[in-house]
């Protein structure tokens, strides 16, 4: 199992942007399949974004059109571009990886095979 590391979580005012970044812990590893996901304490773990390694994205309703999901590095990185976020969006962010496609549908967290530990967000009104 490959560790996923997340960073740029912080906290800003609602209106603000953040950009979270995840990569494995050790190595470069090409990935074909990345997610992203968010918790609040006491509700199950939303997806929230995806991307294939040919760049098809995929994204829920309640971040279409403020967050943008992007790959770098030769697809070894993985980006979350979050704008206009609101306190709604408070939360720890996740972000999951796998080598294979993810066939161009929104992927379940077990299904992915590496994950990160999460960075948090906090957003105030």
């Amino acid at each position: 199992q490959v560790q996923l590391v997340e960073s740029g979580g912080g906290s800003v005012q609602a209106g603000g942007s953040l950009r979270l970044s995840c990569a494995a812990s050790e190595y470069s590893y090409i990935w074909n399949c990345m997610g992203w996901f968010r918790q609040v304490p006491g509700k199950e773990r939303e997806a929230i974004a995806a991307i294939e390694g040919d760049g098809r994205t995929l994204y829920a309703d309640s971040v279409k059109g403020r967050f943008a999901i992007s790959q770098g590095n030769g697809k070894t990185t993985l980006y979350l571009q979050m704008n206009n976020l609101q306190p709604e969006d408070t939360a720890m962010y996740y972000c999951a990886a796998r080598i294979v496609r993810c066939g161009g549908v929104s992927r379940p967290w077990d299904w992915y095979s590496s994950w990160g530990r999460g960075t948090q967000v906090t957003v105030s009104s």
